[in-house]
């Protein structure tokens, strides 16, 4: 490394630099440990000055201030609640129990004189700075003032309405208690209190004076208003929160009265829902943090009222669209001020809403339009699943001699509006939305209009054509989408986008150069077509799933929306890209099954014909699989999947099953050809033409196996050993497993139904020489399949001894053992399974 000092003198100042630290290190100990001593140390003990260290200020001498308890610790509050709220229930227990034992000239006294002092003590308990022991004792004497005015009634004025005087008690008690804590600035209790207690008199006054619940919401609203003065003209948090609290209590039941009455008298709800709206945006303008909230309860309010007045004039299947109008109206809020923000006299003219209000006003309008369209929901429901729902046979004409339930026009009404609006919106989940709408109409459509089954089966297929040609090539919809315009506007210039930072070249004699972290790259959003193309494709699956559901009710139409949909989804396969190709493919596949069955249910072929007819599917999709690489796995495994029913069909008639399989041997041997697909097939292959072999034998009732299995059992071994002697990596599995299970798996079954003994012993005695060997020479299949053959022998012969000897057990015995043994082996659950892991582990190394 090129330094500019020689390595010696480098060394030297390297050496004072550790020196000059270690010092200043032990300087700071110095000082800490004496600062420690300061603070944890008694008065009395307090060591002697310690210079200052460097750069700090010198301390002030002199005596401290006194502290005063305006923060008192956590048990001094606590002892003071409990005096405080000892003092009010003992003043309550005078009040409504002693009183009578006085007179009214001594009760007058006593009270005034409690009162009187528990008001003027905190003015001398502030001037001693003791804070909490004022509020305490303030506290105190609001609840005596409850208690006088509680008296004066009982006392002075026993004949007035108990409603009446309580509004005017609260009403003077709330300006007695104002008056208090502006004059007492330093309590926080008097304030708050005297908020609440302005709450009941304008309510309260309304029902004595006999007036109804519009009356009532109108004092509700207007105290709720004076409460909105107070948040916005006042200071201390403590009485804007009270006043917060009942602005919302008094005002929100104002707005639910009412959506009540605009729904009975229109009249008498709508300028009441008027004016809470304009004293909520009113709010929502001087109040920014609670803009878009406020706003939206304001934009609920005004729906609330117009569409209250509009709907005594329609007809009720026209309710919803008049309040769905009315959102929509409201929503265009955002868009009509967002146009008139570069015109100067729009905005001079005060027309320009702030962005919380006109969001919250927007959300409101489109909130309530969703609520709409969630109400024109159920006809698409209703076209989607119900013919699906059926409870006749197929080709009963069940929904081909009715028309589907009929549901109120209107809602595709809705439906539209809603599409149009959205189409309207340059935005991709609006395009999304429009696009969602657009097919829930289309399926709506024949409930709403009641159409004939023909029409509603074509229009089924007619939108399950357009969604799936949506989804393979960009319509209308998906074009023209403008990306979001940047944060300040159009024009505004945008940062460059991210990319790696270059390496900072290396320094002259440094060994590695300045290493910068590239920053990640931004990742592409996902492109308009794709997502509004998947949206199209769910609604274009849905809607062929219903369409053949449908046409299940007709022969014709059966063969007909079978053959269409066909057309359409082998379409979708060959001219679409992505997952949106594969799920077409496998849907064509299952759609041609379909055809295959009807043909079969048409021709009155029994069920072995129709399951050889289905072996066509599977025998298909391996020829496709071999030219569409692209879907070629996806196809061949629902062909697979096609070819377990056919199997299931074909299994009342024995020979049948035998021919099934022997011909889903010969497709899957046809598919090993192909080099990808040679080691699964041929497994399968072989299974197959296995499984055939011994359901033959089993139709000619053969009952020795082995007279068939020992020939093929000896050659496959002696190959199996000639494998292993030239690959001494070749498992056992490939060189042994299908010779042993060739003979070993069709003896257990035999020995199963045997009720004689010499097969399952010659089969106990061979799986046993097999598991040795297993275990002698470390070969898994072997161990493995010997050792299970072995197990499951013995286990069918000593079965009916088990079963004799615990049905002589008592039946308490079995539950108790089987619960010590559970304990045993949680007791020692680790011991166990690390047994079972070295077992694993030994028969995972053998070949």
């Amino acid at each position: 490394m090129d330094n500019s000092l020689p390595p010696a003198d480098e060394l030297a100042l390297v050496d004072r630099e550790l020196a000059r630290l270690d010092a200043h290190r032990s300087q700071l100990l110095a000082r800490r440990a004496w600062l420690l001593r300061v603070l944890y140390a008694p008065a009395s003990t307090v060591p002697g000055p310690f210079p200052p260290a460097p750069g700090a200020r010198p301390a002030v001498s002199g005596p401290r201030p006194p502290v005063a308890d305006s923060t008192p610790r956590s048990a001094q509050n606590v002892l003071l609640t409990l005096g405080g709220t000892l003092l009010t229930i003992a003043a309550i227990a005078f009040t409504l129990v002693s009183w009578g034992s006085m007179g009214i000239g001594g009760r007058s006294v006593v009270l005034f004189a409690v009162t009187s002092a528990a008001l003027t003590a905190p003015v001398a308990l502030l001037r001693r700075s003791l804070v909490s022991t004022a509020e305490s004792v303030a506290a105190l004497g609001l609840v005596l003032m409850v208690l006088d005015a509680y008296a004066l009634h009982r006392v002075a004025l026993p004949e007035t309405d108990g409603l009446g005087y309580t509004a005017v008690a609260a009403a003077v008690l709330a300006g007695a208690w104002t008056a208090y804590g502006s004059a007492l600035s330093r309590l926080r209790i008097p304030l708050p209190v005297a908020v609440v207690a302005g709450q009941l008199p304008l309510p309260l006054g309304v029902l004595a004076a006999g007036g109804g619940p519009t009356a009532f919401a109108w004092a509700a609203l207007v105290t709720a208003a004076a409460d909105g003065a107070v948040i916005l003209w006042t200071r201390p948090a403590a009485v804007r929160i009270t006043a917060a609290v009942g602005a919302t209590a008094l005002g929100g039941w104002a707005l639910l009265t009412g959506a009540w009455l605009s729904l009975t008298w229109p009249w008498s709800g709508a300028p009441l829902l008027l004016a809470a709206a304009a004293l909520t945006l009113y709010a929502a303008r001087r109040l920014p943090a609670l803009a878009v909230a406020a706003s939206a309860v304001a934009g609920l309010a005004t729906v609330a009222a117009a569409g209250g007045l509009l709907r005594a004039a329609v007809p009720t299947d026209w309710i919803v669209p008049v309040y769905v109008l009315c959102g929509l109206a409201l929503a265009s809020v955002w868009r009509l001020t967002a146009a008139t923000t570069g015109e100067g006299a729009a905005v001079e003219a005060g027309w320009r809403l702030p962005g919380g209000v006109r969001l919250g006003l927007a959300g409101a309008g489109a909130g309530v339009s969703a609520l709409g369209v969630l109400w024109a929901l159920p006809p698409v429901a209703v076209g989607l699943l119900g013919p699906m729902a059926r409870t006749t046979e197929v080709w009963s004409g069940e929904h081909a001699g009715r028309a589907l339930t009929s549901y109120p026009g209107t809602a595709v009404l809705v439906l539209a509006v809603a599409a149009a609006v959205l189409a309207a919106v340059p935005r991709l989940w609006a395009r999304g939305g429009s696009l969602a709408l657009v097919w829930a109409l289309l399926t709506a459509l024949p409930v709403s209009l009641a159409l004939p089954y023909a029409a509603t089966l074509a229009l089924q297929l007619l939108t399950t054509a357009a969604a799936l040609a949506c989804a393979v090539r960009p319509g209308p919809l998906t074009r023209g989408l403008r990306r979001p315009e940047p944060a300040g506007g159009p024009g505004t210039p945008q940062p460059e986008p991210a990319t790696a930072a270059p390496a900072a070249p290396a320094a002259p004699g440094a060994p590695w150069g300045t290493w910068a972290p590239s920053r990640p790259r931004p990742q592409a959003p996902a492109e308009p077509g794709t997502v509004l193309g998947w949206i199209a494709y769910a609604g274009g699956l849905m809607s062929a799933l219903s369409a053949a559901a449908l046409a299940l009710d007709v022969r014709e139409a059966t063969f007909a929306a079978l053959g269409a949909l066909l057309l359409l989804l082998v379409g979708v396969a060959v001219l679409g890209a992505g997952a949106r190709r594969v799920v077409a493919a496998c849907a064509a596949v299952l759609t041609a099954t379909g055809l295959v069955v009807a043909v079969a249910a048409a021709g009155g072929f029994e069920d072995h014909w129709t399951a050889l007819a289905l072996l066509l599917v599977p025998a298909a999709t391996a020829a496709v699989g071999a030219k569409a690489r692209p879907v070629a796995l996806p196809v061949e495994i629902t062909g697979a999947v096609v070819a377990l029913p056919a199997f299931a069909l074909a299994a009342s008639r024995p020979a049948f099953l035998a021919l099934a399989l022997a011909l889903g041997g010969v497709i899957a041997a046809a598919t090993a050809v192909r080099p990808e697909r040679r080691r699964f097939a041929a497994w399968t292959a072989a299974v197959l033409f296995l499984l055939a072999t011994w359901v033959r034998l089993a139709v000619r009732e053969v009952t020795t196996p082995e007279a068939y299995t020992l020939p093929v059992t000896v050659p496959a071994l002696v190959v199996g050993l000639l494998r292993r002697r030239r690959d001494r990596e070749a498992s056992s599995w490939t060189a042994y497993g299908p010779g042993l299970a060739a003979t070993l798996l069709p003896s257990l079954a035999a020995a199963w139904t045997d009720p004689e003994w010499p097969r399952p012993l010659a089969l106990g005695v061979a799986a046993l020489v097999v598991t040795l060997l297993g275990a002698r020479f470390r070969l898994q299949a072997l161990l493995v399949i010997g050792g299970s053959v072995l197990a499951l022998d013995g286990l069918h012969e000593l079965a009916p001894y088990v079963v004799q000897a615990v049905g002589a057990l008592p039946r308490w015995l079995p539950p108790a053992l089987a619960g010590l043994l559970l304990l045993a082996v949680g007791a020692t659950y680790e011991q166990r399974l690390r047994d079972a892991r070295r077992l694993r582990d030994r028969v995972a190394r053998m070949r």
